[in-house]
């Protein structure tokens, strides 16, 4: 089953201001920006992920009037390490009643299809251009990011900037080793081929269009600027894919949030009020949205699952979980009982 790269892409949009998450980085080289940060700046960043609810950690257990739900925030491209997390996971999968994904295996086919069949989904052939739309240094800047990525100039024309700002936080190295490797390799792909594997049922969390719809009723200059952020971390995304595989996998999830943040201010040359309005709006399209309107699936399939005695397993990406609006938290304020799950050998945070 070969599964779309750019649905995971855009569920990790915005991890610096644009947020896609890694191919393994062992095999794109690149070095991890938080040697390099002055004490005091990496100080800063840490108080500011520390005040938030449930900061780190990427495994959790819920438990409710009998209902039982194991929740695993995960990665969406590939890496050696997610084998350590399937040998925990992969008899609680087998166990389980469902495992729930963001996008089952027939969402995510109906998604490549649309995507195949519709090219208006990401392409807008009936407004300005983009380089009708930046000025002339923005779009020679952004075109050869673009050719980096093996997007010519005049497809990437057309294209619609929330795409563009996705493919903007791919690095070059990850969108050719996933073409060569056939799909994203990510750790929700092998939770639903475990799931596959042993016969259990897989639900998704929303529909399968959910990608189309995230951006919707953002202004010109909202979009515009949502491409001038993600620029400048599109210069070194290799060294943004190093930095953010190992905090993930230091279960620091959210530090990269915070890093997005203050890398924007640095670098994106928009004042920092606007940084911190797009942060907010990527936040609510891109997390607050979605976790509330997750949590009544997950409680209904936990029931049924818990009619039969079992438990489900719950896999989305790790930027969901923390957070006053994020799921553990929306699930603790509905009565559920919230308890970390150590996994030998992946960190459960600072």
């Amino acid at each position: 089953m070969k599964r779309h790269i750019f649905r995971p892409a855009l569920t990790a949009f915005f991890l610096s201001l644009t947020f896609a998450l890694p191919l393994a980085a062992q095999e794109c080289a690149g070095r991890n920006l938080f040697q390099d940060m002055a004490p005091g700046r990496l100080a800063e960043l840490r108080a500011a992920s520390a005040a938030v609810p449930y900061d780190d950690g990427l495994f959790w257990q819920a438990e409710k009037d009998g209902m039982r739900a194991i929740l695993i925030g995960t990665y969406h491209f590939g890496d050696p390490r997610h084998a350590i997390t399937m040998e925990r996971f992969a008899p609680e999968i087998a166990r389980a009643g469902f495992l729930m994904v963001e996008a089952g295996p027939e969402e995510e086919a109906r998604l490549t299809e649309a995507m195949a069949s519709d090219p208006s989904l990401i392409v807008d052939m009936s407004g300005p251009t983009l380089p009708e739309r930046l000025d002339k240094a923005e779009w020679q800047a952004l075109s050869d990011l673009l050719e980096q990525r093996g997007l010519p100039a005049m497809v990437a024309s057309r294209l619609r900037p929330w795409y563009v700002a996705v493919m903007l936080g791919i690095s070059p190295c990850m969108i050719r080793m996933t073409q060569e490797r056939g799909d994203s390799g990510g750790l929700d792909g092998l939770l639903t081929e475990s799931a596959l594997a042993e016969g259990v049922p897989i639900r998704a969390l929303e529909p399968w269009n959910t990608l189309f719809t995230l951006f919707e009723g953002m202004t010109p200059e909202e979009e515009e600027d949502m491409i001038r952020a993600a620029m400048p971390a599109a210069r070194y995304a290799d060294d943004y894919a190093v930095t953010l595989a190992d905090a993930y996998f230091a279960g620091e999830s959210w530090m990269m949030w915070e890093f997005g943040r203050f890398d924007a201010y640095e670098k994106s040359g928009l004042p920092r009020d606007q940084i911190d309005a797009q942060m907010q709006m990527a936040q609510e399209k891109l997390m607050d949205q979605r976790n509330a309107s997750w949590i009544g699936p997950i409680e209904t399939t936990a029931a049924e699952a818990a009619v039969r005695g079992k438990a489900i397993v719950v896999g989305f990406g790790a930027l969901h979980l923390p957070g006053e609006k994020g799921v553990l938290r929306r699930l603790e304020n509905s009565g559920w009982r919230i308890s970390p799950i150590i996994v030998e050998g992946i960190g459960n945070g600072g």
